[in-house]
């Protein structure tokens, strides 16, 4: 008979005294206070043996345990200790683990630390599930959480990375609605307002590949009012030879303005991607357009 591990070890024993009926001088409350020290424990052992699924089930037990105690901040803890070993390879119960610690924090009013945790969320949608739209959904709900902490450039970056996300999705009304609230946002401080311009950019672009060069003009008009400095920009320069190009019809003067740009300002992955959308807009219709 193989020999117990000293984390399975402990895992026996906290099972055990979890379910172990309270004596006559002991609380229930007790009973579980020690069997969620003795599932951290087992969970730190399964660590040490690089055992993250069973680690992560440990401190989801302890987590349990923490709630009967009503300790909700010990919970929440042990909730996102738990997410932190799935997230070595089990994303689907990392989500779990943080969806649980999130409800704790907003329960408790802690959002600044439940916005955190969100944002986690979306990372593991992105990165190890590739489902963008859930990523986009955490990144608003934590995007708003700061907002409400007064957390305004934290905020703004989780809305602009959720702008990205409606852009890859074709989700155009939606990005250029997201890019508009983040450009507002930066106008208001003397330290974010050289930002500006990006977000018009790209909300801009997000008109063009909607084919719609009439909202794009009105939108460039608007975002010159908001800021006079801007229709001198390279960006604004950018946008306005683009909208030539396409309502030309003309593919050369199209690839020419965007080769001149990019030299200066180097293009990124997300507006060569919808670059090459706009591009083949023109193409599908010659002369519409």
């Amino acid at each position: 008979m193989p020999t117990k591990s000293p984390a399975e070890t402990l895992l026996e024993k906290a099972n055990k005294k979890a379910s172990s009926s309270a004596g006559w001088f002991s609380s229930s409350s007790s009973k579980f206070e020690e069997a969620g020290d003795l599932f951290q424990q087992a969970a730190n052992s399964f660590k040490i043996d690089k055992l993250f699924r069973e680690a992560g089930d440990a401190f989801s037990r302890e987590a349990e345990c923490r709630e009967k105690c009503k300790e909700a901040n010990e919970a929440s803890n042990a909730w996102w200790n738990a997410a932190k070993a799935y997230k070595r390879g089990y994303p689907d119960l990392a989500i779990q683990a943080l969806t649980q610690t999130i409800t704790l924090l907003t329960q408790s009013g802690r959002f600044r630390q439940a916005a955190d945790r969100e944002k986690e969320v979306a990372q593991i949608y992105r990165q190890e599930l590739s489902d963008i739209r859930k990523a986009c959904e955490s990144l608003v709900r934590a995007g708003d959480w700061y907002a409400q902490e007064d957390a305004t450039a934290t905020a703004n970056a989780c809305f602009k990375d959720a702008a990205d996300i409606h852009a890859e999705l074709e989700e155009y009304p939606q990005a250029i609605a997201r890019y508009e609230q983040v450009a507002d946002h930066s106008l208001t401080s003397a330290l974010t307002k050289y930002s500006v311009k990006e977000y018009w950019l790209r909300a801009s672009l997000c008109a063009l590949a909607m084919k719609d060069t009439i909202t794009a003009k009105r939108n460039m008009t608007k975002y010159s009012s908001q800021d006079t400095t801007f229709s001198s920009t390279r960006e604004a320069k950018f946008i306005k030879g683009l909208i030539d190009a396409i309502e030309s019809g003309d593919h050369e003067m199209f690839t020419g303005t965007v080769v001149e740009f990019d030299q200066v300002v180097k293009l990124d992955n997300w507006k060569t991607a919808i670059l090459l959308k706009i591009k083949r807009g023109i193409q599908d219709e010659p002369g519409i357009l």
